[in-house]
């Protein structure tokens, strides 16, 4: 790293810090970084792992939601508690037996689209942004007559937990808005992905990701476009993941 300017003259990066919260330009102190910067870390470390124990505001999302207006559905994984949700991720991705019989006894036909909300490892990013995004998201697809399945609120939720909901609700498409693994400047940030024709045994591949959503990253308005113009396309060309190709061009962020 090259060496700031001394405290007499202009500081010649400082301004690069106005474009990223990414950690530049820190200065030393002798052989180590400033004390200041170096408090900054440890909070920030503290600020991730909280994130990841996080809880999700579940009465709070499911009265924004039903405001919206759209019903509710709440379900689990097979995780019970969060300790086993870190060294079990295989349990994270299908519901349990309460949560699989609440939503079989729905017995629809099918719907478009159904849309999650996770916790993933971040449920406070859940709890600020999903329901924000939410409001750009479901006006467009009102607008292009997709059908839109209850809102299901999901705890201790892997990404692959949508594939089980989606296809017990024979969903056309899977929208997953989940907590990111928390990042030393960005520990609430929101994650999309999207699957046409969810069903249980996907891999990765075969979904979309839109990622950092949140106001210092990527804006609401903007990430609903980007998912809308993904739906269409999946919709469209009857895929999702790396065989659809997102051609939409730069956004407006």
């Amino acid at each position: 790293m090259d060496k700031p300017a001394p405290n007499n003259q202009p500081d010649q990066w400082k301004n690069l810090k106005e474009y990223t919260s990414a950690r530049i330009v820190l200065g030393r102190n002798g052989t180590s970084i400033p004390l200041k910067e170096s408090l900054a870390f440890q909070m920030a470390h503290a600020h991730a792992r909280d994130a990841v124990y996080s809880h999700l505001d579940i009465e709070k999302l499911k009265a924004e939601v039903e405001a919206l207006p759209q019903q509710v559905i709440c379900v689990s994984s097979k995780v019970e508690n969060r300790e086993q949700y870190l060294k079990r991720p295989d349990l994270g991705k299908f519901l349990n037996d309460a949560s699989a019989k609440k939503l079989d006894e729905i017995n629809h036909s099918g719907f478009d689209v159904v849309i999650i909300l996770a916790d993933g490892l971040s449920s406070s990013a859940v709890n600020k942004h999903a329901v924000p995004l939410l409001k750009e998201l479901l006006p467009k697809l009102q607008e292009a007559h997709k059908t839109v399945a209850p809102i299901i609120i999901a705890e201790q939720s892997r990404v692959a937990l949508a594939d089980d909901i989606g296809e017990r609700l024979h969903a056309g498409l899977s929208l997953i808005l989940i907590g990111e693994r928390p990042g030393l400047s960005s520990p609430e940030s929101l994650g999309a992905y999207l699957t046409y024709k969810p069903n249980k045994g996907l891999t990765d591949e075969s979904r979309n990701c839109i990622s950092n959503i949140r106001p210092n990253g990527l804006v609401y308005p903007a990430a609903a476009d980007k998912i809308f113009y993904i739906i269409q396309e999946a919709f469209s060309k009857k895929i999702s993941g790396v065989k659809l190709k997102d051609n939409m061009g730069n956004l407006n962020a």
